[in-house]
C-alpha cells in the first residue's frame, strides 16, 4: 500500500517508520520550516529506530512537496499537534484522490471535523475515508535529525472513529496489520475525549514550572514531575473530562485505567501510577514552558472541553482554572484566541444530542 505521513516530528517519524517497516511505501512531508528530519531522512533514505521498534526503514520520498508525497497515496496519515491539523490539511487540499482514506493520528482536539474543514470537505462527504485516533500509538521522541527511540509501542487501548461514522470499519482494515489492536470507537467525540494528554501534560507542566524554567527540561517529567499533590489536580481535571462524556452520553475510561490497558502504567491510580510507569520511564521534561503540553492541551483541548461542557451545561471549574493559569504563565489568553470551539469547527449550531451523533 502507498502510505503518505503528514507531520515529520516524534510521532510522524513513528508512524513512518512503522509503516515502511511493514512494508508499505511510504512518503514523509511537512511544511516549510520543519527540515532537520526530513533532510537526514532524505539523505539517509529512510528512517533509524530504536527501542520498541527497531532498525532501518526504507521511505521513498521526504520533503515539502504535498504532490509528489500524496500522488497515489491509499492511506494518509496526518501526525502532529492540533495546530498543526489545518495548515496540513490545507497542504493536501487538492491533492486527495476520491476513494483515498486520511487518518489524523492522534485526534488531539476533534482532529477528523478539523481537518474535514481545512481541506474543503462536508462533514458527511464519503468520497474521501477520514477518520482519529483516540491517541498517538506510541511514546516516541526523536534523539538525533531522522532517528527516533520507541519507548512503547501500544497493542491495546487506542482507538479508531470514521467521520461519519460508516468510514470506520475502512479505516480500521488499512491500518490492522501495523496497528492489529485498534479498536472501533462509537464516534469521534469518544475518540476526542478518550484523548488524555490535557489531562496529563498541562497538570505536570504547571505545578513544576519553577523546575522546567531553572533546570531547561533536566529532570524526568513522569517520574520526578509526579507526586501525590501532582497526581491530585490530574484527578480533579480527569473527573471533569468524565462528567463531559457522560454528559454526551460517550463511555471513555479514566486516564489511569486507560493507561494500564495500554501498558504505560501497572497501578490505577494518579500518582505513582505515572511516576512508575513502565511505559514513561526516561521520559524527560520540554525545555521551555512554552511548548505543546501548554499550547496545544490547553490552547486547543482544554478550551474545546470546556466550551463543549458549557453547552452541555457540565461545570469545569479545575479545567478553567488550569486554563487561566496557564494564559497567564505564558503571558497569553488562550480562552479568547478561541484556536479550537464549537463554533471554529462550524459545529456551534449543534444540539448536544446532534454533537453526539457526528
Amino acid at each position: 500500500m502507498r502510505v503518505a505521513v503528514l507531520g515529520s516530528g516524534n510521532g510522524g517519524l513513528a508512524v513512518a517508520f512503522d509503516f515502511a517497516q511493514h512494508e508499505h511505501e511510504v512518503a514523509l512531508f511537512d511544511l516549510p520550516g520543519f527540515e532537520a528530519n526530513l533532510i537526514a531522512v532524505s539523505e539517509a533514505g529512510g528512517i533509524h529506530a530504536g527501542g520498541d521498534l527497531e532498525g532501518f526503514a526504507p521511505v521513498r520520498y521526504a520533503g515539502h512537496d504535498a504532490r509528489e508525497a500524496l500522488t497515489d497515496a491509499e492511506l494518509v496519515v496526518v501526525v502532529g499537534p492540533a495546530y498543526a491539523t489545518e495548515p496540513l490539511a490545507a497542504a493536501a487540499r487538492g491533492h486527495l484522490a476520491p476513494g483515498s482514506a486520511v487518518l489524523v493520528c492522534p485526534s488531539s482536539c476533534a482532529g477528523a471535523i478539523a481537518f474535514k474543514q481545512a481541506s474543503g470537505l462536508d462533514l458527511a462527504d464519503e468520497s474521501i475515508t477520514v477518520g482519529e485516533t483516540s491517541t498517538l500509538p506510541y511514546a516516541v521522541r526523536v534523539t538525533h535529525p531522522g532517528t527516533i527511540k520507541v519507548f512503547l509501542k501500544l497493542t491495546a487501548g487506542i482507538s479508531l472513529a470514521g467521520l461519519p461514522r460508516s468510514g470506520t470499519a475502512r479505516l480500521l482494515d488499512l491500518v490492522a496489520g501495523v496497528y492489529p489492536g485498534m479498536e472501533a470507537a462509537g464516534s469521534v467525540m469518544q475518540t476526542t475525549l478518550q484523548n488524555g494528554n490535557p489531562v496529563i501534560h498541562p497538570a505536570v507542566t504547571l505545578l513544576n514550572a519553577g523546575l522546567i524554567e531553572r533546570t531547561h527540561g533536566g529532570f524526568l517529567f513522569y517520574e520526578e514531575g509526579v507526586t501525590e499533590g501532582v497526581g491530585r489536580l490530574i484527578e480533579a481535571v480527569d473527573r471533569e473530562r468524565l462528567a463531559i462524556a457522560a454528559a454526551l452520553g460517550v463511555r471513555v475510561l479514566s486516564e489511569p485505567a486507560l493507561g494500564v490497558r495500554q501498558g504505560y502504567m501497572v497501578e490505577e491510580n494518579y500518582s505513582t501510577g505515572y511516576s512508575t510507569a513502565p511505559g514513561f520511564l526516561g521520559i524527560g521534561a520540554q525545555k521551555q514552558l512554552d511548548n505543546r503540553y501548554l499550547t496545544e492541551d490547553v490552547g486547543y483541548s482544554l478550551v474545546f472541553l470546556t466550551d463543549l461542557a458549557g453547552r452541555l451545561g457540565i461545570p469545569t471549574p479545575v479545567m478553567d482554572s488550569v486554563v487561566a493559569i496557564a494564559s497567564v504563565v505564558l503571558a497569553r489568553d488562550f480562552r479568547a484566541e478561541a484556536a479550537r470551539t464549537l463554533d471554529t469547527l462550524g459545529l456551534g449550531h449543534l444540539s448536544a444530542v446532534e454533537l453526539a451523533a457526528l
